[in-house]
């Protein structure tokens, strides 16, 4: 597999991302699952803050103009949409650095593949916790959205 595919890879999680989010209504950002815990928007701030969380440790360079998403905050669809694209980006260069490199990421074991693995793991969970907390509130996506989001050839 080479490093554009790679980065392919991360760029398709990231538009899955941004297209669960375009298809949220900004009411429905407030949602929460049955069980409580983060709301529909705090979920998507969730992404972004942990990927803010990797770039501190392993890339604090990539972090410039970037900043964490407060609870307060999280309800604000265009700043949810923004920070995630950017930070999308971030990680998408700490990915080619490493993958162009030595494949290390600094802080993360084993290998740049698995760090890649392991994000796209975190936030494929977090999808289908706002999924969830969307069905819970009465506001489940339609189909075309919860098919659309497995669709990974075309987004």
């Amino acid at each position: 597999m080479t490093t554009e595919q790679l980065l392919e890879t991360w760029d398709i999680n990231n538009r899955i991302n941004l297209y669960l989010l375009d298809a949220v209504a900004p009411a429905h950002l407030k949602d929460t699952n049955a069980t409580k815990g983060r709301n529909v928007g705090e979920q998507f701030a969730h992404l972004h803050n942990v990927r803010l969380m990797w770039l501190k440790v392993s890339a604090p360079d990539l972090m410039k103009k970037l900043a964490k998403i407060e609870k307060d905050d999280a309800a604000k669809k265009d700043l949810l949409r923004k920070s995630l694209a950017a930070s999308a980006e971030a990680i998408r260069s700490l990915l080619r650095k490493s993958l162009e490199s030595d494949g290390k990421i600094k802080g993360f074991k084993p290998h740049a593949g698995a760090f890649l693995g392991y994000l796209i793991s975190h936030e494929s969970h977090h999808r289908g916790q706002i999924m969830l907390a969307l069905k819970h509130s009465g506001h489940a996506g339609d189909k075309k959205i919860q098919y659309g989001m497995w669709e990974w050839g075309v987004r």
